[in-house]
């Protein structure tokens, strides 16, 4: 399994508009950030997780012959607005393309973009997805996907684990449940902001705590914004945890 990481960035992107920060002015590539996403190949798939606004960006930047499937963590704009770009991959591909997520993520989909879920007749000027509720475990093919269930503040949204490798992103809170979904992990994922506490995300302190907890063999720390510094906080960091920046490829 290749993991990608296409944007590491949180909802405003890094460099944020109008700012002069010392992250937003960096010259250290890993300081820019794309809003958050990641590509997984998997089993000859390419399983992409959320449709960030820089979506075609994103590829421009790192090419991908196709998208078999597309995995929704939650509905905020900045996990799904680019979901219009899905279009150039149902040309190439000439078949449609499924979407999963948990009921109220697949409700905001069909309802903000409910021209993508048409059924009729295919049409080049427009994303032909067809819409999967998440309610347990499912197969992608010959790929299993086991959901974990997380807190977005007051949100109940979705990771995913497959095989030895875990996504939580956009996490608050992690159910007491969902612990034993994230044991026995090479890599973890998770979410981690800032250093000063947020109400819907995990700061840097709960990150790397909650990142002990799960005891992954490695860590990588994602969703960061411009309060994070890629060398400075990296430095800061355990051996066995770091923090992702846009392009960073890792082998499962």
């Amino acid at each position: 399994m290749r993991l990608t990481f296409l944007g590491t960035g949180t909802s405003g992107g890094i460099p944020m508009i109008n700012c002069n920060c010392s992250v937003c002015r960096s010259d250290n590539p890993k300081n820019k950030r794309l809003r958050c996403s990641i590509m997984i190949e998997v089993k000859g798939l390419h399983i992409l997780v959320d449709t960030a606004p820089d979506l075609r960006q994103q590829f421009l930047r790192q090419p991908f012959p196709k998208i078999d499937a597309v995995l929704f963590t939650h509905s905020h704009a900045d996990h799904i607005f680019g979901l219009d770009d899905l279009r150039r991959f149902n040309y190439i591909q000439q078949a449609p393309i499924p979407v999963y997520g948990n009921p109220e993520t697949i409700q905001r989909l069909q309802t903000i973009f409910d021209y993508a879920f048409v059924k009729t007749d295919w049409h080049p000027g427009r994303p032909n997805l067809t819409a999967a509720v998440i309610e347990q475990p499912f197969h992608i093919n010959d790929v299993f996907v086991i959901p974990v269930p997380l807190n977005h503040g007051k949100q109940q949204i979705l990771g995913y684990r497959i095989g030895n490798f875990a996504y939580c992103t956009d996490v608050s809170h992690i159910p007491a449940e969902s612990y034993a979904l994230l044991s026995g992990l090479e890599i973890l994922i998770l979410d981690a902001l800032r250093e000063k506490a947020h109400p819907t995300h995990f700061n840097l302190q709960q990150a790397l705590s909650e990142a002990q907890k799960i005891n992954a063999r490695q860590t990588y720390f994602t969703h960061m914004s411009h309060k994070i510094d890629h060398e400075k906080h990296g430095a800061l960091l355990p051996a066995n945890m770091a923090f992702a920046y846009d392009g960073l490829a890792l082998e499962v």
